[in-house]
């Protein structure tokens, strides 16, 4: 499960990346990469890194409740 959560981590920091170069210079790196806003790996991407988000909740709970 630790190896899961790692991947899921880093896609999320990858995904994060990519939002702020959207966000600052209307620069979008992974439609870049993979054809375009509205192809399927494109849309397959940002359905993973949206999946490994729901995953990093766990991550945040056992965080959350490691400090308490």
């Amino acid at each position: 499960m630790r190896t899961l959560q790692s991947i899921a981590l880093t896609l999320t920091i990858i995904g994060a990346i990519n939002w702020g170069l959207v966000g600052l210079f209307d620069f979008n790196l992974v439609a870049l990469i993979f054809g375009g806003a509205d192809s399927i790996l494109t849309k397959l991407i940002y359905i993973i890194v949206g999946i490994c988000g729901i995953i990093n909740i766990k991550l945040l709970i056992d965080y959350a409740t490691d400090n308490d």
